[in-house]
């Protein structure tokens, strides 16, 4: 379990983060997604420490007791504002590079950083593979099959569902947790012990912007139009790249053969096999610290 925190200011967030392992040793920046918190990594963080890794796990904007600075901040969740939240982050801290890994919103985070910013990332390991978007690709309508396994951003688009977001947050987690991975018997002590990272008072108002946003129904920031722009276009990335998919991943999620061209440089894709569902670090932590471990022979050879 990763029960202590720091915290650093950068950009608009004052940052809580769990930190393990070496000082000196190669940088590692794990980020989780959505309903999850930093607990999705627990098992893979005090591994890589163990193996002489220096390794971060920051609480994203939101979540846990990360929080605003300013109060009159917008609270935005478009996938530009997490990334820059992550280049903040690393600044602050003093990282000029580090492997990146990241799962849900944290592998579209992880994604955008190793694209745009590819100085700072020595390597990539992203949970279902190439996931940078766009406003555009949200407002294209999917097959009906398709657009069922999205109906909660479908939800999330009116007030109502908004208001019920806030009201049942630690119930509609569970679900979605249960969705997303239909085969993992998580204990009820692992699912709330997450589930309070959610009490944000922050959490529903960029939660509901970031799936908003992917519609078209909330504008952004828009100094970060011109960010917004580029990943539009479907930037391709250059990094050393391991993407993971497990077997029995309920939350939609491109097929692995479809974004295998995205990535330019050394790149290897792994089926995690056994019933491994959407939260695959933190349901098959050795397959993901694994992939962190082969990444880094390479960076390092």
């Amino acid at each position: 379990m990763l029960d202590q925190v720091s915290f650093v200011e950068a950009g608009e967030l004052r940052i809580a983060y769990a930190e393990v392992g070496q000082r000196g040793g190669l940088p590692v920046l794990l980020l989780h997604g959505w309903p999850y918190d930093i607990q999705t990594y627990a098992e893979v963080a005090l591994d890589l420490a163990v193996s002489g890794f220096h390794v971060f796990v920051p609480y994203l904007r939101g979540f846990g007791p990360t929080r605003f600075v300013s109060q009159s901040a917008p609270r935005n969740g478009q996938q530009a504002v997490l990334a820059r939240d992550v280049v903040a982050f690393m600044d602050a801290l003093g990282i000029e590079r580090a492997l990146i890994g990241g799962c849900d919103w944290g592998a579209r985070t992880a994604n955008i950083v190793a694209a745009l910013h590819p100085q700072r990332c020595t390597g990539l390991v992203s949970v279902s593979g190439y996931l940078i978007g766009s406003q555009a690709a949200g407002k294209t309508p999917l097959s009906p099959k398709a657009e069922l396994s999205w109906w909660y951003q479908f939800y999330f688009a009116t007030e109502r569902g908004k208001d019920g977001y806030k009201k049942n947050r630690t119930e509609f987690a569970r679900l979605i947790w249960q969705l997303a991975s239909p085969h993992w018997k998580f204990t009820d002590e692992e699912f709330l012990r997450s589930a309070a990272s959610l009490d944000n008072p922050d959490h529903v108002d960029v939660v509901i912007d970031n799936y908003r946003w992917r519609m078209g129904l909330s504008v952004g920031d828009r100094t970060l139009d011109r960010v917004e722009s580029a990943l539009a276009a479907k930037p391709s990335i250059a990094v050393p790249t391991i993407t993971l998919e497990g077997d029995a991943n309920g939350a939609p999620h491109p097929d692995a053969r479809d974004y295998a061209s995205m990535f330019t440089g050394p790149y290897e894709h792994r089926l995690i096999t056994g019933g491994i569902g959407h939260n695959l670090p933190q349901e098959a932590p050795r397959a993901f610290a694994g992939a962190v471990r082969d990444l880094a022979r390479g960076v390092q050879s």
